[in-house]
């Protein structure tokens, strides 16, 4: 995969696991929402180690040093830019 796909990977994963530990907020004991966050954030984890060994830390404060650009991440789209966006047509919506 390339950074691009890496992080469009990235922020779904991100997503479903703050869904379901929002579900896990009210649901605290369910088993199956329990494994299946562990399981995501295990593949999130996973895919943010292979962006960050190719386009440098995501954060200055909770990633580790894992390429010799460790603070390029400055010179990327910027989260209010519309290149760090990713657009979603109607059909995936629905």
């Amino acid at each position: 995969m390339d950074r691009d796909m890496l992080l469009k990977s990235l922020t779904e994963l991100d997503f479903m696991a703050v869904d379901i530990g929002l579900f896990l907020d009210t649901h605290p004991t369910n088993k199956d929402a329990i494994a299946a966050y562990n399981k995501i954030v295990k593949a999130a984890d996973t895919v943010r180690v292979k962006y960050e060994k190719i386009a440098g830390p995501m954060c200055s404060f909770r990633s580790i040093n894992r390429c010799e650009d460790a603070w390029a991440y400055a010179a990327d789209p910027w989260p209010w830019c519309a290149d760090a966006n990713y657009s979603i047509s109607e059909e995936e919506c629905c």
